[in-house]
């Protein structure tokens, strides 16, 4: 399940639906309007393996990772949000369920940068 933080612009909502990217945003089809950061995280715990997308570096840190769910941190503009949830989401380390679940990652122009569960150093990807 994808899940896209509540603060993606509509616009970047509508491109998703257009590429036929499944996804439910917070505050419209699961969650609340107004959902805390602190709140997320329980939320992701009460879904299947989720993978959370956010405009939020405060998802980027190495003790938000769990076995359950999945934390990328859209380190670009709000406005090529989409573009990079569909380009991370085709990335060939990243393009299943089984391969992003606990991992936390920061995606940008650079690549994705990645803290995996139980490493001690962050992994660097490339886009090629």
């Amino acid at each position: 399940m994808i899940i896209i933080d509540e603060n993606f612009p509509d616009s970047q909502r509508h491109l998703l639906q257009s590429w036929r990217v499944s996804f439910k945003q917070i505050a419209f089809e699961i969650g609340r309007e107004g959902l805390k950061d602190d709140e997320i995280i329980p939320l992701l715990h009460q879904l299947n393996k989720p993978t959370f997308f956010t405009l939020d570096d405060d998802f980027f840190k190495p003790k938000l990772r769990h076995a359950q769910y999945c934390l990328l941190y859209l380190d670009v503009a709000q406005y090529e949000s989409a573009a990079f949830i569909r380009r991370t989401l085709k990335h060939s380390d990243f393009n299943t369920k089984a391969k992003r679940m606990g991992n936390v990652i920061r995606v940008s122009h650079k690549g994705l940068t990645v803290w995996k569960l139980h490493a001690e150093e962050k992994v660097q990807f490339s886009w090629s």
